[in-house]
C-alpha cells in the first residue's frame, strides 16, 4: 500500500510539473495573430510558422528579413535542439515569393527592390542549408516556389498526402531559383530537367518517392509529431531521425500504389529529356508522338522560350556546382530576368490579368539567340555579386 502511495504520489507530482511547463511553454510565444510570420520556442525547440494563410503563405520580404536573424540567433544558442518550420492555415506550406510588388518597382526602371528581394532569399536559402542545429520543415499543402526554397535545402522535410510540389517558374518568365540548380539535378538528371521545364506537380507520397521530401506522415498527425519533437529533451540528431523514422513507417497513406506516378514514363523522360538543347528535347517529344509526349510538348509551348532555355543551361551547369556557386549564379539570372520583359508579361498573364495568353518576346526559341542566353549568366553592369 505504501507504494502505490508512493507511485500515485509521484505521478501527481510529475503531472503538475508537466502542467507548470506547459503554461511556461505558451508564455514564450514572443508573436502575435496579426504578424506575417510567428516564433515561437517551447524548450529546445524552435518553431517558425508562416502566417499568411488567405495568401497561401507566400513568402515577401518582410518574412524573410524575420526568419534570416531568427534562425542565427537560435543556432547560435547552445541550448536549441531543432528548428520546425511549418505554414499556417492547412491549404499550404509555402506557395511561393511574393513577387507582384517588385514587378511593379520593376515596371518603374526599379531593379533593387527586386535584386533585394532574391539576394535575402537566396541568403536565407543558404543558411537553412548551413544550419547548425535539426531542421525540420512540415512540407504540407502546396508548396512552391520560395517555399521549396525553405525546405528543400533542410535536412528533414516532411510531406503529406495534402503535399503539392512544383517549380512552375518558366510560365512566369522565371526560372526554377531558391536553389534550384542545385537540388533538381540531383533528384535524377532527367527528372529535374523535366519537372524544372514543364512545371509539372507532383502530390502526397509522389514527393517522398521523387526525393523531394525526406519522410511522410499523414496530416493528422502533424500536431503529435511535432508536439513529440519538442518534448525530447536533449535529443540527439539521431533520436530526431529516429522519431521521424518511427512516424514514416507507420504512415500508409498512398502505399497501395507504392510508386512514383512518372514512374511507368521514366524512361520516356529520360530519352526525351536528357538532350543538349530544349530544341533537341522538342524535337524528341514530336518524333515520338504519343499522346503523352504531345501532352508535355503542348505545355511547354506556353511557357516563355527564354525561361526555358535559360533553365536548360542553369540546370546543365548546376550538376557540378556547390550550393553557393548554384545561388550566386542564379542571382545573375535573377537580376538579369528582372530586366527582361517576359518577366512582367508572365505575371501579368498569370497572377494579375490570369488570361494565361502571354505574349513572350522572343516569341519561339529559334528567336532566343545564344547571347540572350549568356546574358542571363552575367551580372548587370550595375550590379554587386550576392555575398553569401
Amino acid at each position: 500500500v505504501a507504494v502505490k502511495y508512493f507511485i500515485d504520489n509521484q505521478r501527481k507530482i510529475e503531472l503538475k510539473e508537466l502542467q507548470r511547463a506547459r503554461r511556461q511553454q505558451q508564455q514564450t510565444k514572443t508573436s502575435f495573430a496579426g504578424d506575417d510570420v510567428l516564433f515561437e520556442r517551447i524548450g529546445g525547440a524552435g518553431i517558425i510558422t508562416l502566417n499568411r494563410p488567405s495568401a497561401l503563405n507566400a513568402l515577401n520580404l518582410s518574412m524573410i528579413k524575420k526568419i534570416f536573424p531568427k534562425i542565427k540567433e537560435w543556432e547560435e544558442d547552445p541550448a536549441t535542439t531543432m528548428i520546425i518550420m511549418k505554414g499556417a492555415g492547412g491549404k499550404a506550406f509555402c506557395a511561393g515569393g511574393d513577387i507582384l510588388s517588385i514587378t511593379e518597382e520593376g515596371k518603374k526602371g526599379n531593379y533593387e527592390a527586386g535584386q533585394e528581394f532574391f539576394r535575402s532569399e537566396y541568403q536565407l536559402n543558404y543558411r537553412i542549408a548551413t544550419c547548425l542545429v535539426p531542421y525540420i520543415a512540415f512540407i504540407d499543402g502546396i508548396t512552391m516556389g520560395g517555399g521549396v526554397g525553405l525546405s528543400v535545402h533542410g535536412e528533414n522535410r516532411i510531406c503529406t498526402e495534402r503535399t503539392l510540389f512544383a517549380m512552375p517558374e518558366t510560365a512566369i518568365g522565371l526560372f526554377p531559383d531558391v536553389g534550384g540548380s542545385y537540388f533538381l539535378p540531383r533528384l535524377s538528371k532527367h527528372l529535374g530537367m523535366y519537372l524544372a521545364l514543364t512545371g509539372f506537380r507532383l502530390k502526397g507520397r509522389d514527393v517522398y518517392k521523387a526525393g523531394v521530401a525526406t519522410r511522410m506522415v499523414h496530416s493528422t498527425v502533424l500536431p503529435q509529431l511535432e508536439q513529440d519533437l519538442v518534448a525530447m529533451e536533449n535529443p540527439s540528431t539521431q533520436d530526431i531521425t529516429d522519431l521521424l523514422r518511427k512516424y514514416h513507417e507507420e504512415c500508409q497513406t498512398g502505399r497501395e500504389r507504392d510508386y512514383l506516378i512518372l514512374r511507368d514514363k521514366e524512361e520516356d523522360i529520360k530519352r526525351m529529356f536528357c538532350a543538349d538543347s530544349v530544341e533537341e528535347i522538342f524535337e524528341n517529344l514530336r518524333n515520338d508522338g504519343s499522346e503523352w509526349a504531345l501532352e508535355q510538348l503542348s505545355v511547354m509551348e506556353k511557357m516563355s522560350p527564354t525561361s526555358l532555355k535559360i533553365t536548360h543551361r542553369q540546370l546543365s551547369l548546376g550538376e557540378s556546382l556547390d550550393l553557393s556557386e548554384c545561388l550566386e549564379m542564379e542571382y545573375r539570372m535573377g537580376s538579369q530576368c528582372l530586366r527582361h520583359p517576359d518577366f512582367y508579361e508572365g505575371v501579368r498573364s498569370v497572377l494579375i490579368d490570369k488570361d494565361k495568353s502571354p505574349k513572350w518576346n522572343p516569341a519561339t526559341l529559334s528567336g532566343v539567340t545564344e547571347g540572350i542566353v549568356d546574358k542571363h549568366f552575367i551580372l548587370p553592369s550595375d550590379g554587386e555579386e550576392l555575398q553569401l
